[in-house]
């Protein structure tokens, strides 16, 4: 039996990965490197917004088995990927 938080996760990775993929599709239609960074762009805002719902999800399924010491290094570890990511 699949558990409900990993279904959901899994079924944000599969839309993660759709939408990857629809991208890629747009940037062969257009045909252009101007739209092509355009819809580039969208992507860049899409995967850490995807990591942060499936981690989220993942952490609250979580909760009753991980100490506080423990969530707060898992908290400290996605906020130091998400300064990577939004760091320029």
């Amino acid at each position: 039996m699949i558990i409900k938080i990993v279904w959901a996760m899994a079924m944000l990775r599969l839309l993660s990965g759709s939408i990857e993929i629809i991208a890629a599709l747009l940037m062969l239609r257009f045909n252009q490197i101007e739209k092509a960074l355009l819809v580039n762009t969208g992507l860049a805002m899409v995967g850490p917004l995807i990591l942060l719902a499936t981690t989220t999800i993942g952490l609250a399924g979580l909760a009753d088995k991980l100490s506080i010491g423990k969530l707060i290094w898992v908290l400290l570890g996605v906020s130091c990927i998400f300064i990577g990511i939004l760091r320029k």
